[in-house]
């Protein structure tokens, strides 16, 4: 069966990258190295069922609660989105029982670069991505684009508190909206709304918008370009401290758009204002975004998926150990499984 790998150190359908093993065989063959992140390798194989070459990514997470988490998060939410422009998983590989299972291999479309290194060279659900930046936004070579990695993803609750959201968002911040820095509960989509934003301003000029390095440098780089909020704007701040912080501030002007990207398409700038305003209850929505006169050559309302209901986690995952996490993510991927038997080889 392809969902399941043997743990013998010398599996002979096992192949050594960069040190480590991959027991990803016979179906999966010839792996080369793509990099790398912090409970993660990715390679690329040769799929010998579909005879197409694939992504896969193995994780080592379940020494680590949050690790398990997020491995959790992406293969749930993965499994159930079926989207052009998103990630798919194609197959899952496992050991066989829980108590040998130390990895998962996730084997997913392969996509040759990222937006961020291309631009170095030169749908709608009620989920949060929180992790949009240029690494995730995959590309082949014809610039199709596929979203990925949704370990860091949540089910939109204005209401749930996100009191350990920051202490898990290790995103790069300069993608961060400003009211996650600000308030402890309230994100909703207009979070990523926010991100693809900054995506859009560092297409446009070839760097980063708001590079702070750390926390207070981030919201100074973000008013040093959209001027001291008003006192409307205060208002969404839930934060008390976080609110009288701002207004101890300095006034700063705003500065115009043009200024910033003199060489832009202005209907460019007018979706960037739109995107990057810092009241998230201001900022344009994602159907008003995709008919915005900038895409508008490459908008079809019959050709925009929707969810049929909103995607939802059964329970929050954030405070469950890392046994109980790593029984789910077994018990989620013997599920994929089934519900793949022509996965089986």
């Amino acid at each position: 069966m392809a969902g399941e790998v043997s743990t013998s150190v010398n599996n002979p359908n096992a192949e050594i990258v960069r040190g480590q093993a991959f027991e990803v065989g016979p179906r999966y063959t010839n792996l080369a190295y793509m990099g790398e992140g912090a409970y993660g390798m990715v390679v690329s194989a040769y799929d010998n069922v579909t005879k197409t070459k694939v992504a896969i990514k193995k994780i080592s997470p379940f020494e680590h609660q949050t690790y398990s988490q997020r491995t959790l998060r992406e293969i749930k939410i993965l499994t159930r989105f079926k989207h052009e422009n998103i990630i798919d998983i194609r197959d899952i590989l496992r050991s066989p029982s829980i108590d040998q299972m130390k990895d998962v291999y996730i084997v997913q479309c392969l996509m040759e670069t990222d937006l961020y290194k291309l631009l170095k060279t030169q749908a709608i659900t009620n989920v949060l991505h929180r992790d949009l930046k240029p690494s995730n936004l995959l590309l082949n070579t014809t610039c199709d684009l596929k979203i990925c990695d949704f370990g860091l993803a949540r089910v939109a609750d204005p209401d749930h508190n996100h009191a350990g959201f920051l202490t898990e968002y290790v995103a790069t911040r300069w993608y961060r909206a400003p009211e996650i820095m600000l308030n402890s509960k309230g994100y909703t989509k207009s979070i990523d709304i926010w991100s693809v934003g900054c995506i859009l301003a560092e297409m446009l000029s070839r760097r980063a918008i708001f590079p702070g390095k750390h926390y207070l440098d981030q919201l100074n780089h973000i008013l040093g370009v959209l001027g001291s909020p008003s006192s409307e704007d205060l208002e969404c701040i839930i934060n008390e401290k976080a609110r009288n912080y701002l207004q101890s501030l300095p006034y700063k002007p705003k500065v115009p758009w043009t200024c910033l990207f003199p060489n832009a398409d202005p209907r460019a700038l007018d979706l960037l204002d739109k995107m990057l305003t810092f009241n998230p209850n201001k900022r344009i929505v994602v159907e008003d975004a995709l008919a915005h006169p900038y895409l508008e050559q490459y908008y079809d309302p019959a050709d925009e998926p929707v969810a049929e209901e909103p995607f939802k986690f059964d329970m929050e995952l954030d405070d469950l150990p890392k046994e109980v996490l790593k029984q789910y993510i077994f018990d989620e991927t013997s599920q994929y499984a089934k519900d793949h038997p022509d996965n089986v080889i």
